[in-house]
């Protein structure tokens, strides 16, 4: 007789087995068509090569729209980490001392933070039109529901013994922020916002593709017109980007917070 333990596998197997094969019927999923339709990718694999990487010299928007991508996350980051950085002031409990205020704070940085990004820049999109603007926006909302929440923790994390002492010599509360928890979080403040303009690069690169303008858009333009090896040249530009800005974005952390301390 098969034991309770061998029929529970059994049943959990035969369920997991009856669900990926509704879901693959559900979505007309074939996994034969991989093999069966696989010329289709070896023609689009033989129309991509070799990359166009004459369109570097000889489109000029092509630099335009990198320079695009990297000022959308810059400024996505700076105006974003800002804004987070002051509320992450308003939603800690040792800098607020009004719980309606923290709550309040709270919340509308969790409503934030469970916004996907492709919504807020269809919405920006909508409302300002496509290109960089919008990007910056949609950067902007991103950077301040992904990191006014790890500020708020970073701040509430810091040692209270020297701003207890600055307190009990008579300074104000504004005071013991100023000489007590910004000098000792601001390193990982720094770090943390060099961390996010790596991400903001990558999602800006993203976000151009449905309309927040700089390479992405570049990208999606060369697509639509069937410009193949001009694609592949850009998604080559693309990964030398971003390997380069999150090398300097690790090299700056370190040096910040110090070798090691950095997975």
């Amino acid at each position: 007789m098969p034991s309770k333990r061998y029929k529970q596998k059994a049943t959990i197997f035969m369920v997991s087995a009856i669900v990926i094969l509704v879901a693959c019927i559900y979505l007309n999923f074939n996994p034969i068509m991989i093999f069966t339709e696989f010329h289709y990718v070896r023609d689009l694999l033989g129309e991509m090569f070799m990359p166009n990487y004459q369109i570097l010299y000889e489109n000029t928007s092509t630099g335009i729209s990198i320079l695009q991508t990297l000022s959308m996350a810059f400024l996505g980051t700076l105006y974003g980490g800002l804004i987070a950085f002051v509320l992450a002031f308003l939603a800690a409990s040792n800098t607020m001392p009004y719980k309606a205020v923290r709550i309040i704070t709270q919340v509308f940085v969790s409503m934030l933070r469970v916004i996907p990004a492709l919504v807020v820049v269809l919405v920006f999109v909508i409302a300002v039109g496509p290109g960089s603007f919008s990007g910056v926006l949609t950067l902007v909302i991103v950077t301040i529901g992904s990191f006014a929440k790890l500020f708020t923790e970073i701040i509430e994390n810091v040692e209270s013994g020297p701003g207890e002492a600055i307190f009990s010599v008579g300074a104000s509360r504004l005071q013991v922020i100023r000489y007590s928890i910004i000098p000792q979080i601001m390193p990982s403040f720094i770090a943390n916002l060099l961390y996010a303009f790596d991400v903001n690069m990558r999602a800006a690169i993203g976000l151009g593709i449905f309309g927040g303008g700089g390479i992405g858009f570049q990208l999606q333009m060369a697509k639509s017109v069937l410009h193949y090896k001009d694609v592949t040249a850009l998604i080559t530009i693309i990964i030398i980007l971003v390997i380069l800005v999150e090398k300097l974005s690790d090299y700056l952390r370190k040096r910040i917070l110090g070798e090691g301390k950095l997975g």
